[in-house]
């Protein structure tokens, strides 16, 4: 892709996922009607569709040759091989609850890779943006390379569903807690990976995550020398996100 035409690209995910981020948070303040979709963590609000409604309106003017995917159900075929993924609220149980562990994420992606990833921190007002060809900045400046944590220093960034602890996946979670010396489940795996892409934690590994869960952060993540694979597991796939050295050593334990 040219340059510029991603550069273009960019620049509106960019203002897309900061109008929707503060749309979320202010339809927050003014209070929340929560529903349950599949389980009692896995819930949906109006700030949500709302949130999904103004970034959808906004591709279909901008871009209206793409594809859109949404988590909460927005779907527009394209012509151009390119579609749009959308996570309107990441994290939303933290959301609801009243935690700042959320963000807004959407992400580009052709019939062969990601393109692009863009996410907003509503709390801190935080932009990200990034992918395998446009280095990854945080409001502008470039982010630093990963640090190549040694093993015993790792953290890992995860969640694994307590239903899965003494199945065969809670096994190979476990061989992939071995590869790192600490750990945190906050709730975002997207903005889990932020903290990665700054630097704070070294890597993140979780089963059954969807594109729009998965690719935002994939994409700032590569954007900074990261890496993002996709490893089939214990009967399930698993998303490991980071610096090189730990994704490879992660994925490792997970294939056992």
């Amino acid at each position: 892709m040219d340059d510029s035409h991603l550069g273009a690209d960019a620049a509106l995910a960019a203002d897309l996922v900061r109008e929707a981020a503060l749309l979320a948070a202010r339809i927050r303040q003014e209070g929340l009607d929560v529903e349950r979709k599949t389980s009692g963590s896995d819930i949906v609000t109006q700030a949500d569709t709302a949130a999904e409604r103004l970034i959808v309106q906004q591709l279909i003017a901008e871009r209206p040759d793409d594809a859109i995917v949404g988590e909460e159900g927005a779907s527009k075929p394209g012509t151009s091989g390119r579609t749009w993924v959308i996570d309107p609220v990441d994290g939303t149980y933290n959301f609801a609850r009243g935690s700042d562990w959320w963000c807004t994420a959407i992400a580009l992606h052709d019939e062969d890779d990601v393109l692009l990833g863009a996410v907003h921190h509503a709390a801190s007002l935080r932009t990200w943006v990034g992918g395998p060809d446009l280095p990854s900045t945080c409001d502008g400046t470039p982010l630093a390379p990963l640090p190549d944590t040694p093993r015993e220093a790792r953290c890992a960034a995860t969640y694994l569903h307590p239903p899965f602890y003494g199945s065969e996946v809670g096994e190979a979670f476990a061989r992939a807690l071995g590869q790192v010396g600490t750990l945190r489940m906050f709730g975002s795996g997207t903005m889990d990976t932020m903290a990665i892409a700054w630097g704070q934690w070294d890597v993140l590994f979780q089963h059954s995550v969807a594109d729009w869960d998965r690719l935002p952060g994939a994409a700032i993540i590569r954007g900074v020398g990261g890496e993002s694979v996709v490893v089939p597991a214990a009967g399930v796939h698993w998303t490991v996100s980071g610096a090189p050295a730990a994704v490879a050593d992660v994925r490792a334990a997970l294939l056992g």
